[in-house]
């Protein structure tokens, strides 16, 4: 709150004023006003398709506004990381990431062309003015920091997970998780004034997240960002601002102030709404009572008039939530999967040497490892999708596995709707309980006629998940199930798996999903795979770090 207050006494850097914007028959923005200020770090909020991609559009003006104004104080350099990578191949991802550090790059790009130029006997009659240039160019480079640019970008980069030899290889080659990683590179490296920062937790590990974290709290510029983070957007941000209805409010403080503040807000406007119902309710049965009898015929009159003037209370706007419970999934037996003496390698690299492992009936294993310590490979090869190079894997008896990966999005039928979705996962289940199932993951209304070849991440995720929970299995082995899902759905997908009385092995990135549903940890570690008794709460407390790759100086607040 003090640093919030602290803000408002700095210099705006962006404006918005007045701003109204239509796309199609969907109004975005009725008047709508916000300020950022210099060194602000704010969390942009709101519900899917309020507006939040086009605001930061308007801010790189890749828009406009239809009507009021979108200022940036004179001089103020921007740079927006999006959700959209280009294209990028045929250079190093060293080379990408500091291709796009500004004005430095710029300067790097004709350094190194004078470099060439100079060593080129055919230009021997220009030397003179090459090296008077190359003076000139090498201390504007010199002064911009360009020769510690390098040392940045490799630091940058290592802490979002890249290996040497993966900046040095040919960003064409990385996933596309791996090159968004790269765009975001790029921008932190370039350090602008202001950074618009589109989910940019949404591809990284968690050790990835908690150095992000770290740098964007040490970073001197303003932000505004989204994030279905919740922890990340409380340790990153000081001040929300919610589009919601058209409008633009500012809260200052973190999340978890703003959904106290809108919880408080909420209360207040209901219970308004209530007491002017009850009047008009009461105001409309006497005019209704008297205005038949002429003796009441002024009272009616002023009662009528009085009900044209007053201004009407709206209810608070409704943020639909339905949770999902769990039917009792079948009783599997005591030992629900176990691993023994499993040896699992990718070309001559072992990712897992005599791995010996056992879930027990009614246990909840999150698996923490850095990136590569083979988390996915252990879920996959429990799941049976792929066969360990040596041991065995058993799943035990009676036991009905439900399995959720990135890659089973990929199954679903591009032409098929939501709703052929699934009713052809569960045809003998009732019109009501699906439409209940559709709306507990989010498809109300007409979204569950959207085609599946149109959903977007998020929502394809939603939908395998619904697919994978309604006929309870009683062991879920689940690979990032929160990937892609906004904050309210993660909450649901929380709560309901507060409540499943099966088993739960699981790999997460998301520190809420972490604490609220493991009862053990196994750390995949340089030295082997380490068990803990207790949940990730837990292992904080005892490891005095959040994830394997840090150390306990890194640990948050």
């Amino acid at each position: 709150m003090a640093e919030a207050a602290a803000c408002e006494n700095r210099a705006p850097v962006i404006r918005f004023d007045g701003i109204s914007k239509q796309h199609g028959h969907q109004l975005l923005f009725v008047e709508a006003s916000a300020v950022i200020h210099r060194g602000e770090k704010v969390g942009l909020v709101g519900p899917n398709g309020a507006g939040k991609s086009t605001l930061f559009r308007l801010v790189t003006r890749e828009e406009q506004p239809d009507e009021g104004q979108v200022s940036i104080d004179r001089g103020v350099t921007v740079g927006h990381f999006s959700q959209e990578v280009g294209e990028m191949s045929g250079r190093s991802a060293l080379a990408e990431t500091m291709d796009g550090a500004g004005p430095v790059s710029e300067v790097a790009a004709e350094l190194h062309a004078l470099e060439h130029a100079l060593a080129d006997p055919a230009r021997a009659d220009e030397l003179d003015a090459l090296v008077e240039r190359f003076g000139h160019v090498q201390a504007r480079f010199d002064e911009l920091g360009g020769y510690a640019l390098e040392a940045r970008a490799r630091e940058i980069l290592g802490g979002l997970g890249f290996t040497p030899e993966m900046m040095d290889g040919d960003v064409g080659t990385l996933s596309g998780g791996w090159k968004m990683r790269v765009a975001l590179a790029r921008i932190l490296l370039m350090r602008p004034d202001a950074m618009l920062l589109d989910e940019p937790s949404n591809h990284l590990d968690l050790e990835s997240i908690i150095w992000l974290e770290e740098f964007l709290k040490g970073y001197e510029g303003a932000i505004l960002m989204t994030s279905h983070d919740r922890e990340f957007m409380n340790r990153v941000v000081s001040k929300i601002v919610e589009i919601d209805g058209g409008e633009l409010t500012t809260y200052s403080g973190d999340w978890d102030f703003y959904e106290r503040e809108r919880a408080i807000a909420d209360q207040h406007q209901q219970a308004a709404f209530d007491r002017q119902q009850a009047m008009l309710k009461k105001e409309l049965a006497f005019i209704e009572r008297f205005k038949a009898r002429a003796s009441h015929a002024a009272q009616v009159q002023s009662r009528v008039k009085k009900l044209d003037k007053i201004e009407k209370v709206d209810p608070p706007k409704t943020r639909k939530t339905v949770d999902f419970e769990f039917r009792a999934p079948p009783r599997s037996g005591e030992d629900v999967a176990k691993l023994a003496g499993v040896t699992k390698r990718y070309g001559a690299r072992p990712v897992h040497d005599g791995l010996d492992f056992l879930v027990r009936r009614g246990e909840r294993w999150c698996v923490l490892g850095a990136n590569g310590a083979g988390k996915s490979t252990l879920l996959k090869m429990v799941a049976g999708e792929t066969a360990p190079d040596a041991g065995a894997v058993t799943v035990g008896a009676s036991v009905k596995m439900g399995y959720f990966a990135q890659h089973a999005m990929e199954v679903l039928k591009p032409d098929e709707t939501v709703w052929d979705t699934l009713q052809g996962a569960f045809p003998r289940a009732s019109v009501g309980s699906l439409r209940t199932l559709a709306g507990c993951f989010g498809f109300s209304g007409d979204e569950i006629e959207k085609r599946c070849r149109v959903l977007s991440g998020g929502e394809r995720a939603r939908l395998v998940l619904a697919t994978l929970l309604f006929d309870p299995p009683n062991f879920l082995v689940l690979d990032e199930p929160t990937n892609h899902l906004d904050v309210g759905t993660k909450d649901m997908l929380i709560r309901a798996l507060a409540g499943f009385e099966g088993t739960m092995l699981f790999v997460s990135h998301d520190r809420r999903f972490l604490a609220a549903l493991s009862n053990r940890v196994l750390e995949l570690g340089p030295d082997g795979p380490v068990p803990y008794g207790g949940g990730y709460s837990e292992y904080v407390a005892r490891t005095g770090r959040e994830a394997p790759g840090l150390r306990p100086a890194a640990r948050g607040r």
